[in-house]
């Protein structure tokens, strides 16, 4: 049984889909999906709402997103519920990503977001700059379309979404199919904290839903989600002209030196393999580690990941929860076949939990893994520890930037200078040094991905002014004749040749008015 199955209901016109619970397998909804003209209306109202809240100062957005906060302390209870009813994740990792992280995020961004978009003075380089001042407007780019997926429902849909909201913008966000509700939840907040209506719309719906979004005329797109979806996604914003922003997934290397304190590095190998059922996308998927301490590093992560609990039935001392789609558990176990078939070891795990009646696979540690290997190369997002052997750390960093993805990373050893300088040449848009990836998880870091991982950055003072349009206005500072020499003569053109040789001749004056 599918996880979101299409069933067909009377009087409905529109796409309708049976939800299941990955934990039960038995239904706990339905999902009627927002047609193309739904779409088009949200984007109407949104654009209608903005010009009222893009006027807004930033203190009185800042009031509505603190209020929101408030909201969602006192209603956390609720959000956590629906999103382990629809993800099965563990309760930790529902409290860690989706609760902690939102109220982190949003506090920050009403904190700074006036701080990051005041309008900045800037010095006018060279000659002009005796003439001329400039300031720096940051302007909301006006309704921004959030295509959230389904392994942060609530998260991935809140951090974007505050940012552009602080920035001025009206948003309007599509949940994926197979966690609609735990995003849908997010407008419910933001009502009740007072914002405008209009401002914040969550769509319903399917990747029809997704490509109708993106296709309504809304003035950027952000995209969390598959390199192939993405590419869809970036070729349709091209043909529009807006910009768009894609984070699609990674194959983080994780670097464990031989000076390492290993029995911390085996408890970051389990986290950033197996949090949130290893579906996250800067979770760590390949571990790269230096032959002298390889063996002593494996029998800690096996004595660990043997230890580990599984199911609901453990309720808050749960570790690994389900596997949220089965699709991404059919993705799983091919991974994991292909791996035994080409020579590696599975020395815990490597199959479903059958005493789980759900979509549950159990935490697993393979090793003699090698880039032949599906495995090594493609992303796996699952609760899978793959472990390679290194001769050193160069060969560590050569394997470690031998993919087609880079998103995050992370180096363990006790020397933060030799750490620094290896996180500083793996080809990735971040790397965290004796922790999991982390970079996600802290506002002021710029996250985005290199090579398939994505286009652009989110977070940050980078993140944020991405939702606005930088706009110059330069200032005259004269009160007399213009002065462009215009309409032109002979003598202008010779008088300003030998204007030109002299700043930047001999006497270099214009270098040093640069």
């Amino acid at each position: 049984m599918s996880i979101y199955q299409p069933i067909e209901k009377a009087g409905e016109a529109r796409r309708v889909y049976q939800l299941t619970s990955p934990v039960t397998m038995e239904p706990i909804g339905e999902l009627v999906c927002a047609s193309t003209d739904d779409v088009k209306e949200a984007v109407a109202k949104a654009r209608k709402a903005q010009t009222a809240w893009g006027e807004m100062p930033f203190a009185a957005r800042a009031k509505i997103i603190q209020k929101a906060v408030q909201v969602i302390l006192q209603r956390q209870d609720e959000i956590i519920d629906t999103v382990i009813k629809e993800t099965g994740k563990a309760p930790a990792d529902a409290l860690a990503m989706e609760i902690f992280s939102v109220v982190d995020a949003m506090t920050y961004y009403a904190k700074h977001a006036k701080k990051f978009l005041a309008t900045e003075k800037r010095k006018v380089p060279g000659i002009v700059g005796l003439a001329k001042k400039m300031k720096i407007v940051y302007k909301p780019l006006g309704v921004v379309g959030v295509i959230v997926p389904w392994n942060g429902p609530f998260v991935l849909a809140a951090n974007p979404a505050v940012q552009a909201l602080m920035a001025g913008n009206a948003v309007v966000l599509k949940g994926s199919e197979v966690t609609p509700y735990s995003t849908k939840i997010l407008e419910d907040i933001y009502r009740e904290a007072g914002l405008p209506d209009g401002v914040l719309q969550v769509l319903m719906g399917d990747g029809q839903t997704g490509a109708d979004l993106v296709e309504a005329g809304v003035d950027k797109i952000s995209f969390t989600g598959s390199v192939n979806t993405g590419r869809k996604v970036a070729e349709s914003c091209a043909r529009q002209l807006i910009p768009v922003t894609l984070e699609l997934g990674g194959k983080d290397a994780m670097i464990v030196c031989a000076d390492a304190n290993l029995d911390r590095a085996a408890d970051g190998a389990l986290v950033g393999s197996c949090m949130n059922t290893g579906h996250y996308c800067c979770g760590t998927e390949r571990i790269y580690v230096v032959e002298s301490v390889y063996d002593q590093f494996v029998s800690l992560v096996v004595e660990k990941a043997k230890a580990l609990k599984q199911g609901a039935e453990h309720g808050g001392d749960e570790d690994v929860g389900a596997v949220f789609w089965d699709k991404q558990m059919t993705i799983i176990e091919s991974h994991v076949e292909d791996a035994k078939a080409k020579g590696a070891k599975i020395l815990v795990g490597g199959s479903r939990n059958s005493e789980q009646k759900g979509l549950y696979y159990l935490p697993t540690v393979i090793t003699d893994v090698t880039h032949d290997m599906t495995i090594m190369r493609d992303e796996t997002f699952g609760p899978i520890i793959c472990i390679q052997k290194v001769r050193d750390e160069n060969e560590a960093l050569r394997l470690a930037n031998d993919s087609e993805f880079g998103l995050n990373g992370n180096v363990w050893t006790a020397d933060l200078d030799k750490g620094f300088n290896l996180a500083r040449r793996i080809d990735t848009g971040g790397v965290s040094v004796n922790d999991m990836a982390m970079t996600y998880g802290v506002p002021a870091a710029p996250f985005g991905g290199r090579k398939h991982s994505g286009v652009g950055q989110v977070n940050s003072v980078t993140g944020i002014r991405g939702y606005c349009f930088a706009q110059p206005i330069l200032l005259d500072k004269g009160k007399g004749k213009l002065q462009s020499g215009y309409p032109y003569t002979a003598k202008n053109v010779e008088g300003m040749k030998k204007f030109i040789n002299f700043l930047w001749g001999k006497t270099r004056l214009g270098h040093w008015l640069s």
